[in-house]
């Protein structure tokens, strides 16, 4: 069935990859049986007459939270104790699917205790004061980095101890606010059938899935799912894009029934809703069919790669950067003063980001500093495995006035030198690697997409032009097909797939997009290029539906996430005191 095209942020058309459809294929068969299904969203219900009515149906019913079935803990906030309710391991769908007892991740190998639902299942901790509260907001974190699948965790232990000012799940126990550890799965899965269940969009209908058993379950849990606020890093962060950008696609409602979701009834459509209040996102990960595009264009204009002996393939990554004009004009965009967002005024419109970041965090505290011209940055960095390093950096690029907090200048071409020698740049490509150059083992997301019996499928079109590993059934070399003339057919897996877990697809539609959103990129990030949250930014800030919208490039902040716990925590406060009452409107 052909579906007319969509628009999306900024009004724009979308391209022809991006169709509207519900695909089998993407629930695990390799044969798309596309099938536009029609939607009956409920109405909003009193909660507990809606979870009555929810009770009817058997696999809604199965899906049934026991608010007895909690063991109590004991931690440490600020030092004073707080008791905690924890709800272990819910499986939030009734058909889960089964993973393998032997996983591999960015850790290495592990066994899993939870083979059934270790994937589908969230932890519930619902802090004392909590307990019968059911306004509370819930804080709803998603923990998979680099759109890996996420195991169940609890980020709440029995004797911990929490700072509110640097912790997030400390932060949101002091506040009152249901904390949620929500796993789901995602690239990298291993089934337990051998196939790779967790190709996108499952992250998307399981992080749907979750949310549509709080609401399923409102009446009877603590906190209300109508003050869902979604946290995440990285790949999170991107996962909490979508699932803020596309509440209530009825895209999504084949692969939701497919696993049993809460709210999905037998004739396919959907009875219950999955859009969120808030999103709480960092360094988003997200619109990763453009942004090979995207971190070519940035990282060539002004000849970062080049400065940094970073440009392996020079010729290659020209090709890719020369279609990024196109991209950026065809979404639409404008800054804030109304001036378009285009690859002409890209550079600049970083560098005024560079800085109002700058001069935020110099009005922020007196204590603040930025280093003269000719001083030097101190950047300590390390991981979880070493002690940490600390590397000085000559400031080249910013020039400050210390007594008036002002910046007098920035250097573009010496900033984006300054990025990429903190972190060396990512490769050509830098996300849909595999399978170019003979490469079969790059960390890439390109395991995220394709059927899952295959391990891999290029999703971009120069990847896809210039896959060269033989027998990897994707590329022109094992189809034959060039990647326009794959696309243009009437239905095939990859495209969905892009199109699925990209919010910028779905800001702007009839999609329900979450009101609020935070959303921050460090100024030393280059795991994607900032172009990528600049564009969600304008997107967000050209919606209706948005109503609350804080967006910054983070002061000298890498790739990381909840650095900013107090400042996070009183936007959260802030935009739920505005909402009001919860339960109001279902009086």
């Amino acid at each position: 069935m052909a579906h007319a095209p969509s628009t999306g942020a900024g009004g724009r058309r979308l391209p022809s990859r991006r169709r509207l459809l519900s695909s089998t294929a993407l629930v695990g068969s390799l044969t798309l049986a596309v099938a536009a299904l029609p939607t009956a969203l409920a109405a909003a219900a009193p909660r507990a007459a809606g979870a009555r009515a929810h009770a009817a149906d058997p696999q809604d019913a199965a899906l049934s939270f026991d608010p007895s079935a909690y063991t109590t803990l004991t931690v440490n906030v600020d030092g004073q104790p707080v008791a905690v309710r924890q709800y272990k391991e819910i499986c939030y769908v009734a058909n889960p699917v089964e993973a393998a007892a032997q996983q591999s991740g960015m850790g290495g190998t592990t066994t899993i205790d939870n083979t059934r639902c270790g994937y589908e299942s969230m932890n519930v901790f619902v802090p004392e004061s909590a307990f019968t509260d059911q306004r509370a907001p819930i804080y709803f974190a998603v923990n998979n980095a680099g759109w890996m699948a996420s195991y169940i965790k609890a980020s709440v232990t029995d004797g911990a101890s929490y700072s509110s000012s640097t912790s997030n799940v400390g932060a949101a126990l002091k506040a009152g606010y249901v904390f949620v550890d929500v796993a789901n799965r995602s690239r990298g899965l291993a089934g337990a059938d051998g196939s790779s269940p967790g190709k996108a969009p499952a992250a998307v209908v399981d992080a749907k899935a979750a949310v549509r058993y709080l609401r399923l379950n409102d009446a009877t849990m603590p906190g209300s799912a109508e003050r869902i606020v979604v946290n995440g890093t990285s790949g999170g962060g991107a996962l909490s894009s979508i699932l803020g950008a596309s509440g209530n696609s009825p895209e999504y409602d084949s692969s939701l029934a497919a696993i049993g979701a809460a709210g999905i009834d037998e004739h396919g459509r959907s009875t219950l809703r999955d859009d969120v209040f808030a999103v709480n996102a960092y360094c988003p990960i997200t619109d990763l069919g453009d942004a090979d595009t995207a971190y070519e264009w940035l990282y060539n204009v002004l000849g970062t790669r080049d400065d940094t002996g970073e440009n392996a393939q020079p010729a290659d990554a020209a090709t890719i950067a020369a279609g990024f004009p196109a991209y950026e004009k065809s979404l639409g965009l404008r800054n804030p003063d109304g001036s378009r967002l285009t690859a002409d005024t890209m550079i600049e419109t970083i560098k005024k980001e560079v800085i109002r970041s700058a001069e935020s965090y110099l009005r922020a505290d007196p204590t603040h500093t930025i280093p003269p011209l000719g001083g030097t940055f101190e950047i300590t960095s390390g991981g979880p495995g070493g002690p940490p390093t600390t590397k000085t950096y000559v400031n080249d690029w910013i020039d400050v006035d210390a007594a008036t907090g002002t910046v007098r200048s920035v250097d573009m071409k010496k900033y984006l030198d300054f990025v990429a020698t903190q972190a060396t740049l990512k490769t050509t490509p830098a996300f849909d690697a595999v399978g170019v150059y003979g490469n079969t083992t790059s960390g890439t997301e390109t395991n995220l997409f394709g059927p899952p019996t295959q391990k891999y499928m290029n999703y971009t079109e120069f990847s896809w032009d210039h896959n060269n590993v033989a027998g990897d059934g994707s590329g022109l070399d094992d189809t034959g097909l060039t990647w326009k003339q794959y696309i243009s057919k009437r239905s095939t897996t990859v495209d969905d797939q892009i199109h699925l877990i990209d919010p910028m697809d779905f800001v702007g539609t009839s999609a329900d997009t979450a009101p609020n959103w935070y959303v921050r990129n460090g100024t030393r990030d280059r795991d994607t290029s900032f172009i990528i949250s600049i564009n969600l930014d304008r997107a967000l800030s050209a919606d209706k539906q948005v109503k609350n919208l804080d967006y910054h490039l983070a002061w000298n902040q890498p790739h990381a996430g909840n650095y900013d716990v107090p400042e996070a925590m009183a936007w959260i406060a802030k935009v739920v005191g505005q909402a009001g009452d919860p339960l109001a409107h279902h009086r």
